[in-house]
């Protein structure tokens, strides 16, 4: 038989087209602030039994700095991550209206307390992530100035240890005033501190994972290669101790720990990072005063003669139970710091376990796209950076979570979005504002990436380090 030939069809190569997700983002968005007013409303109706007066005034200049900080996206990093303006927005914003219902009881229903404040620093904050957006075109040119990073960060940590601006608050000195202005410089410190690990271990990790000695079977790096990461990490401790800073001795040595884990890929590192924060523990615990409360609150928070401010917090929770008295019914303004230390557990009241796990939610898939980004970035710089700004926020949420619950000792973190204070607030929307310039470079094609040789240049000089 006839074998009839098949002429073949020519294939052709389309370049896939890659969405920008600004419109996702819009409606996101315009959901958060939905969900907001909908929070706003129902404290004020089940606490004073009326609308608020101001809501809309309140609402309104809310939903206008999230939607032009959309609007700068838009033009100036249009492939960024559309998740993560709309989660940063929701929590900031649920955050208002539970330091808002802590008001209505604290100024006996007056709307100039801390929750006006807080709109007023949340402005700032949109402002100036805004402004890191515009003024960073890219986000490779923070590896020009690693070493500038890392004494920034030296100068912040040190700066509410001098003698006129330096001032302690509840025991701990970490503020530095002037004026009426306050602000807590260490928040900041966290960002710098992690502009200059990514960038030192970019170059230095072949060494770190590859040359050293063999003990216990512990492949152990070249003094020479690790020598500055441990001087700025012992000197950050030392300071943050001298601090009465527990919580944020803490998030660096895990932000250390951690960088330098994804920088090597060696296991081992965790290994040590355990040994000597265990070793740190029992040595923090035998000579501080304050940490030997801390444990002894920890073990027994309903023991006389102590603070009650953890037997409060967990008295809330149960009070709030699985589904919560419901936004504006408990009493979370019972327990000390109820807007700042302890605003988690004032939603554990009155959203109940179940709010209390959505909030969870919504911190895990912040860190997860943090994390997506850090995998689809092109350099190693930016996915060193991208995890360490990650597991900032994620280190943070469980400090100050475990603390509250009990599954560690409590420690001075600040929980990020949520809890009342500026300078937390700030640091956490300039966090958000690097992981959206990293995400916009990591997902923009490869046909409209901004071309710099000199920083290119760097790039490969640390690919091939």
């Amino acid at each position: 038989m006839p074998v009839s030939a098949t002429t073949p069809t020519p294939s052709t190569v389309t370049s896939l087209e890659v969405r920008s997700g600004r419109t996702i983002e819009l409606l996101l968005l315009v959901l958060a602030v939905g969900v907001v007013t909908l929070a706003y409303v129902t404290v004020n109706l089940t606490a004073e039994g009326a609308l608020p007066t101001d809501v809309w005034l309140h609402v309104g200049i809310f939903g206008v700095l999230a939607l032009g900080l959309h609007a700068v996206l838009r033009a100036r990093a249009r492939y960024a991550d559309p998740l993560l303006l709309p989660l940063a927005t929701l929590l900031n914003g649920l955050g208002l209206v539970m330091i808002h219902r802590i008001d209505l009881v604290e100024t006996a229903g007056g709307t100039d307390g801390v929750a006006s404040r807080q709109l007023l620093w949340t402005g700032l904050a949109m402002v100036i992530a805004a402004a890191v957006l515009v003024l960073l075109p890219d986000h490779r040119v923070l590896r020009r100035y690693t070493y500038i990073a890392m004494a920034l960060g030296f100068v912040l940590l040190l700066l509410p240890m001098l003698p006129v601006i330096g001032e302690t608050v509840n025991g701990s000195r970490l503020w530095i005033r002037i004026g009426p202005f306050s602000f807590q410089p260490g928040e900041l410190a966290k960002i710098a501190v992690a502009v200059f690990f990514a960038g030192y271990l970019v170059s230095t990790r072949d060494a770190l994972s590859l040359v050293g000695r063999r003990v216990l079977g512990l492949q152990l790096p070249r003094a020479r290669d690790l020598g500055p990461i441990l001087v700025i990490w012992t000197l950050s401790v030392l300071i943050l101790v001298l601090q009465r800073d527990l919580g944020s001795s803490l998030l660096f040595f895990g932000l250390f720990v951690a960088m330098l884990y994804v920088a090597t890929e060696r296991t081992s590192w965790i290994v040590i990072g355990l040994a000597l924060f265990a070793s740190g523990c029992v040595l923090a615990w035998r000579l501080f005063d304050h940490v030997q409360a801390r444990v002894t609150l920890w073990l027994d928070p309903f023991a006389a003669e102590q603070s009650d401010q953890v037997a409060k917090g967990l008295m809330g929770l149960a009070h709030g139970g699985i589904f919560g008295s419901g936004l504006g019914g408990g009493f979370p303004y019972i327990t000390y710091y109820a807007n700042s230390d302890y605003i988690v557990a004032s939603f554990g009241e009155e959203l109940g376990m179940i709010g209390l796990f959505a909030l969870l939610l919504l911190y895990a898939l912040l860190v997860e796209r943090g994390l997506r980004t850090a995998i689809g970035s092109r350099d190693g710089f930016g996915k060193l950076l991208a995890v360490g700004l990650s597991f900032t926020v994620a280190l943070q949420v469980f400090v100050i979570v475990g603390g509250i619950t009990r599954v560690i000792p409590l420690t001075g973190l600040t929980t990020p979005f949520l809890s009342a204070g500026g300078s937390s607030l700030l640091a956490n929307w300039i966090i958000v504002a690097l992981l959206l310039r990293i995400s916009d470079h990591a997902r923009r094609p490869i046909s409209e990436r901004r071309q710099d040789p000199s920083i290119d240049e760097a790039e490969r000089e640390g690919a091939s380090a």
